[in-house]
């Protein structure tokens, strides 16, 4: 807690309106701030126990902005267990961002479709999660001023910002799905045979990051909702290559509907 609130008192000290709506941009997926009226941008580096993104898609900044007239704040890159970080470490801004004031967390991330109705570039609203990360950011001495314990994960996507999000989906363009996301470790993309038992123990969809952060939003009572846009599809028998070019590329192509997506559900919010 001393950490944290040496972070938040350091980012109060600027001026800027206080956020209700907290964003965790991830790869590609940029194109939400194009819509922003940018107040104030730090970089990760400056804050006070912040990790530093090392993912090159990732810039690095905490931003806080208005979006359909409403105060936000967006993380435009996150942490990732496979750059070396812990759980712990990796959930630390959520937990500052909670500090600050927000209500509400947006999750959105670039995965693979393991259900062979997903189609890439499609997009989906995720229902719940398998954490293969094989840690867990509550692990350790609870923080008591944040949350219990043994937090209850038996609805870790809120069902009131899922609703709403399907409600705006359907002005949209694209093709949505709901689905079950699975958590892997990374930085290596995944083999046929790992395909096989993700799709076996009941993944819709695979990707490296999200998770911890959702647990931790859920230790806080912080309601919070995640989209992943497909950028590969990931059918064992059909498998071919795949770069991170890419995988960023196509997230950038579907990333306006996404942008959408977000505009619509901050305006409902």
């Amino acid at each position: 807690m001393k950490q944290i609130q040496e972070a938040v008192n350091f980012i109060k000290s600027y001026n800027y309106t206080s956020p209700k709506i907290g964003i965790i941009l991830g790869t590609g997926l940029g194109g939400l701030l194009e819509k922003c009226q940018v107040e104030l941008s730090i970089p990760y580096k400056d804050i006070p126990h912040f990790p530093e993104a090392t993912v090159e898609s990732h810039q690095g900044q905490l931003i806080f902005a208005q979006i359909e007239n409403k105060s936000v704040v967006i993380m435009q890159g996150r942490f990732h267990y496979y750059e070396g970080y812990d759980a712990k470490e990796i959930t630390f801004p959520v937990r500052v961002l909670k500090e600050l004031g927000i209500g509400n967390l947006l999750i959105s991330n670039a995965s693979g479709a393991l259900n062979t109705d997903y189609k890439k570039g499609d997009l989906v609203i995720v229902n719940d999660h398998i954490n293969l990360l094989f840690d867990n950011p509550l692990r350790g001495k609870n923080i008591d001023e944040h949350g219990p314990r043994f937090t209850d994960m038996s609805e870790p996507y809120d069902p009131k910002l899922r609703d709403l999000l399907w409600k705006c989906s359907k002005k949209i363009e694209s093709t949505f799905h709901t689905g079950v996301y699975a958590a892997w470790q990374g930085p290596s993309l995944e083999t046929r045979a790992e395909y096989r038992m993700l799709k076996i123990i009941g993944a819709d969809l695979v990707g490296m990051s999200t998770v911890p952060e959702v647990i931790v939003a859920n230790h806080m009572s912080l309601p919070c909702a995640v989209v992943s846009v497909l950028t590969d599809e990931c059918d064992p028998d059909q498998l071919k290559p795949v770069s991170i070019e890419e995988i960023i590329a196509t997230a950038r192509n579907a990333e306006p509907h996404l942008t959408q997506l977000f505009t619509m559900l901050i305006a409902e919010l």
